[in-house]
């Protein structure tokens, strides 16, 4: 089960949506709100939030999705929702919880009011993050699928709306061509060509990259926002340890060759440059070094028969003696 936090919804647009289809959707239960009709529960939602106004974002709203074939019951359901909004405080509030049944996995919306019955402001300080924790406990807790990676081939991506089509088509695009990448610039182009833009976030006016992001028409999101392992840094390190791994094959390849007859043939210049724009180094010794560690080993075929023949005579001689 993963959990994913919508912010910036009104209680009018979260509840039109989730029960604008009353064939594949479900009021599973409610708290301190009409659930028989919407208008009316947009209307109990509304009115609680008028006991403190300055609240901006009163509007909490989740979705709880769970994996394909898996299908709790609603006491299940209700009770993973409740013990969901309790691990994030959302308590004594106005709360709805429904159910879609419209794609190939189930999922649940959970609709809350960040003005609890007394008219206090419900904090909503790491709500997402706070969310995929208590999503991850509950998990466990009742032995639910765990969201290891986004399954596409399990996604009807032509379901989807925007922005989360573009979301997925982002994901899929940058999972496809990372593996193909040596740099991020590499990266950058190769998505570019998909009609993907990659933008950076700098730190004041400086030129030191503080993050990163993903953009399609006029949907743009974070890379985080995409996948976790999209952030700025998770991407370096990912693009790093390819390049380290690649590097290893090569030193491997050149070791090798010392073992055998016949010269390694490589492109020493190729694994030179990538390696250097991989690790930017600094120094004519580290230069150096690399060059020696790359350079083909002298095997036989390279040493004149007369050599071999005054070598071969040294090690009888040796034998003899002993």
């Amino acid at each position: 089960m993963i959990s994913k936090v919508i912010p910036g919804h009104s209680f009018y647009g979260s509840i039109s949506y989730i029960l604008q289809d009353q064939k594949h959707a479900e009021v599973v239960k409610v708290e301190g709100v009409r659930g028989h009709n919407k208008k009316l529960m947009i209307e109990d939602f509304v009115r609680q939030h008028q006991l403190r106004p300055e609240k901006k974002q009163a509007c909490f709203h989740s979705i709880l999705s769970f994996a394909h074939g898996e299908k709790p019951d609603n006491k299940v359901i209700t009770e993973i929702a409740e013990k969901y909004l309790e691990q994030l405080n959302i308590t004594d509030t106005q709360y709805a919880i429904m159910k879609h049944s419209d794609k190939k996995h189930l999922h649940v919306h959970v609709i809350a009011n960040m003005v609890n019955n007394k008219g206090n402001s419900i904090s909503d300080n790491w709500i997402g993050l706070k969310g995929k924790k208590a999503a991850q406990k509950l998990t466990l807790e009742y032995k639910l699928q765990q969201a290891i990676s986004k399954k596409l081939e399990l996604t009807n991506l032509d379901g989807l709306r925007s922005p989360d089509k573009q979301r997925y088509i982002i994901y899929q695009a940058v999972k496809n061509i990372l593996p193909r990448c040596g740099s991020m610039n590499e990266l950058q182009d190769l998505l570019k060509k998909e009609g993907i833009e990659l933008l950076y976030k700098y730190k004041g006016q400086t030129n030191e990259k503080q993050g990163i992001s993903f953009q399609v028409g006029k949907y743009k999101f974070k890379g985080s926002e995409i996948d976790r392992k999209y952030s700025l840094v998770n991407l370096e390190k990912a693009i790093s340890a390819q390049q380290k791994l690649k590097m290893e094959r090569v030193l491997q390849q050149v070791r090798s060759a010392s073992f055998t007859k016949t010269p390694l043939k490589i492109n020493r210049y190729k694994y030179e440059s990538s390696f250097e724009a991989f690790t930017k180094p600094s120094g004519k010794e580290f230069d150096r070094t690399i060059r020696l560690i790359l350079q083909p080993t002298f095997t036989s075929d390279s040493i004149s028969p007369e050599l071999l023949r005054e070598a071969r005579k040294k090690r009888k001689r040796k034998r003899i003696s002993r």
